[in-house]
């Protein structure tokens, strides 16, 4: 994995001739740059881990869960620079069903080839499924409310969407602290063993942990360059939509959102494969919990400083409809404590439905 990782950051450089022999908004720029942030993305956890390896549990945790889905941030603050929210809110949607459907999904299968059934800590899933509730009414409670202003023909009805949105989006920050506080801190000893930050990867477990300095300077560079990749993919996004004959949405919700994710998926599927279940969701569901409850309201706080202010109103049906599913899923799998393969394909499968329903849109 580490090789592998290793050669695709040959994708910079590549993006960037492409962005110059070609134009920086060709479909070419726009994939190089795209599959670009998925090696950036795996160092960022590989640095973040090495950190947290030297902070110890608690601050180590800390660190792990929040840097967790950098490379999308800033994937996210980019396309939303661009003046593209309703794609930024698809790319938010896309990770919530890409993590616990596919990602879950693909760990699930694989996981299971060779074992009639795999087990895991009922305490954390049961956590996660809890947090997964509260994202589902969070998410969906900006468009009721929208939708319940717009019936009655209320004035300055946007600027109550952001009002509401911002006062949402203060709230979930703060249950995403305190649940820190409540994994990590009070409550540690019953997540000692099913939370993502306690473990350590093949990669690493083997080795010295990184110097900080060296682990702080592969984290500043990657964040950097997904920085620069971020920049052509933001840019190239309506030309490459045009030319594929893609709506921009489709892209947001599918290939935005998998190409952020694509390390996470990666670690669960690794982790299942060596009988981890428990880590691979608590990775795969963590990572939707992280985006539910800290990107998207951090998209949100951050976009009303920057003249350009994005709501939580998540203006297609279709995509209430698909993080409902996720919530719905996800509990109805895990609720059990155990695993098998045909689990992993039910997960998939409503991946896939979902997906052409968004396709065909």
């Amino acid at each position: 994995m580490n090789d592998a990782f290793t050669w695709l950051l040959l994708l910079i450089p590549i993006s960037v001739g492409l962005a110059y022999v070609t134009t920086p908004d060709s479909l070419w720029t726009f994939a190089a740059a795209a599959a670009g942030v998925i090696p950036l993305a795996e160092w960022m956890r590989r640095a973040t881990e090495h950190l947290a390896r030297r902070a110890g549990p608690a601050i180590g945790g800390l660190l792990n869960v929040s840097f967790g889905n950098t490379a999308e941030l800033v994937l996210a603050l980019f396309v939303l620079a661009a003046g593209k929210p309703d794609v930024v809110k698809a790319q938010l949607t896309g990770s919530i069903i890409g993590n616990s459907l596919l990602g879950l999904g693909l760990a699930i299968l694989v996981g299971s080839i060779g074992r009639d059934k795999q087990v895991f800590k009922r305490a954390r899933a049961g956590q996660l499924s809890s947090l997964l509730v509260l994202s589902m009414i969070a998410l969906l409670l900006p468009a009721l409310f929208d939708y319940v202003v717009s019936t009655r023909a209320v004035d300055g009805r946007h600027l109550l969407d952001e009002h509401l949105s911002f006062s949402v989006s203060l709230v979930l920050v703060f249950v995403y602290f305190a649940n820190l506080v409540y994994t990590l801190v009070t409550h540690r000893d019953v997540f000692a063993f099913a939370h993502p930050a306690r473990d350590v990867s093949a990669d690493t477990q083997t080795d010295a942990p990184w110097p900080v300095s060296g682990a702080i300077a592969v984290l500043a560079a990657a964040t950097a360059a997904t920085a620069l990749e971020a920049h052509y993919v933001s840019g190239a996004l309506t030309s490459t939509a045009s030319t594929l004959g893609l709506s921009e949405f489709f892209l947001g919700v599918i290939v935005l959102a998998v190409v952020g994710n694509t390390a996470e998926y990666v670690s669960a599927v690794y982790f299942a494969r060596q009988d981890q279940m428990g880590l691979a969701i608590s990775i795969t569901v963590g990572s939707t919990i992280q985006i539910a409850l800290l990107v998207a309201p951090l998209l949100v706080i951050v976009s009303a400083f920057s003249g350009q202010p994005m709501n939580l109103v998540f203006s297609s049906p279709l995509e209430l409809i698909a993080i409902a599913a996720v919530t719905f899923a996800v509990n109805s799998v895990v609720q059990d404590g155990e695993t098998t393969w045909f689990e992993g394909v039910l997960l998939l499968s409503i991946y896939a439905l979902l997906a052409l329903a968004f396709y065909f849109v």
